[in-house]
């Protein structure tokens, strides 16, 4: 199969890296002359690629118990025993723990908490302001997740807590780790100390008080688990929770900064009517074109058939969100940005959309994430004007999740009341 990745087409994914300054660029020049499987040919690193609604649906569905979650690798070092990369038993009793503060039910109950979240992000911009809807969006997201999951208001412990969740999610990004496994990773001890430490202490503070909560970490203290593990389920949540949201956000402002037509048209939507389908059409695209978690990581535990090929026992395998998301055999002008292929109810094949993942380990927080950029997007989009600054200079960034870099720089003015 190595054969396939010619040394022409490896110089033609190289090129591709220089243009897109993303691995992404490589990963699609290779799934455009190979196909929907092949494997990486890198020293040190040669990990199966696969994408595709069928590849999906036995990496999600029918073969998953082939695959393992917990892997050699960073992610493993800080969430320790985290719901995101543990395996069988111990994994469904930590996601039956972990469901029930963002059920769908609960979602009507959060929308002015994340409409005053919004408001506070905002109250600190000055007409005329350029701020970078990355940064802006994360502030935004990392507000709403804390309230909603530990009830913690952090919005004076922001300076406090920024670097380390920088750290954090820098810590898990792709790097030389990769290839070099045990390289030396210096700057990390401390801010990562210093994550930890806050979050024992929010883990302390609600183990002394008398208030009764519904929120995550009360149905982790009340299921008796330990203060490292009641961690390991808060910082995973922290983080996926935050991150995708950010990383989502930040994206829809891209793609309006790039689409004046379709930006005016939403900004009129959200102004005369209850509900946009526009926006929700918008943020349906968003999660198509650049999808926040853009791949999978397993570790294969028993020999996989893929009608393309064989992927060993023992091996490291992705699956591509990214490539499956654009498959041109599935969608149509599937680089192109279009709303409106998920208007009037429009389905799609079967696992060709999976941006929360899909089968009995889809994310948690699907439901909740998308009713977070309905009413984020809403509330801002309804109280300012924003002029982009950058569209034309923004790529994609695969690190924890898929971000806009180097930022989404905005001009911003207050619309005023009853314009």
């Amino acid at each position: 199969m190595n054969s396939k990745i010619t040394p022409e087409l490896g110089r033609a994914a190289m090129r591709a890296l220089f243009e897109t300054r993303s691995p992404l660029g490589p990963l699609k020049v290779m799934a455009q002359h190979v196909g929907r499987f092949f494997q990486i040919p890198l020293p040190g690193f040669r990990p199966y690629v696969v994408f595709g609604p069928e590849a999906a649906r036995k990496v999600l569905v029918t073969e998953r118990d082939k695959l393992l979650w917990r892997n050699t690798d960073p992610v493993t070092d800080l969430l320790g025993r985290g719901v995101l990369i543990t395996d069988g038993e111990e994994h469904d009793r930590y996601r039956e723990l972990m469901e029930p503060p963002l059920h769908p039910s609960n979602l009507s109950g959060y929308t002015q908490m994340m409409i005053g979240q919004t408001d506070r992000v905002t109250s600190q911009w000055k007409n005329g302001d350029t701020v970078d809807m990355l940064v802006e969006s994360r502030k935004i997201a990392l507000l709403i997740i804390m309230q909603t999951l530990f009830s913690k208001d952090v919005w004076k412990d922001l300076p406090r807590i920024w670097n380390p969740i920088l750290k954090a999610i820098d810590f898990i990004s792709p790097g030389a780790w990769i290839i070099w496994r045990n390289i030396p990773r210096f700057g990390f001890r401390k801010p990562l100390r210093e994550l930890d430490d806050y979050l024992f202490e929010i883990i302390n503070e609600r183990r002394k008080t008398k208030e009764t909560h519904q929120d995550l970490l009360q149905h982790l203290i009340d299921a008796g688990l330990t203060d490292k593990v009641i961690r390991d389920q808060m910082l995973t949540m922290m983080i996926a929770g935050h991150d995708t949201s950010t990383a989502l956000l930040a994206w829809i402002f891209a793609l309006l900064g790039q689409h004046p037509e379709t930006h005016a048209h939403v900004v009129s939507e959200v102004n005369s009517k209850d509900r946009s389908p526009l926006l929700d059409h918008i943020i349906k695209e968003s999660l198509r074109l650049y999808p926040p978690i853009h791949i999978g990581n397993r570790r294969v535990a028993e020999n996989m058939e893929f009608a393309e090929g064989t992927v060993p026992a023992g091996e490291r395998m992705f699956y591509s969100i990214y490539l499956t998301h654009r498959d041109p055999s599935v969608w149509e002008n599937a680089d192109d940005f279009c709303p409106e292929r998920f208007a009037h109810g429009r389905k799609t094949p079967p696992m060709s959309y999976i941006p929360f993942g899909g089968g009995p380990r889809a994310c948690i927080g699907a439901a909740f994430g998308q009713a977070e950029a309905r009413i984020v997007m809403a509330r801002l989009l309804q109280t300012f004007s924003f002029e982009p600054m950058n569209a034309d200079k923004i790529h994609a960034h695969m690190g924890a999740t898929l971000e806009p870099r180097p930022g989404v720089m905005m001009k911003v003015l207050r619309i005023p009341p009853n314009f």
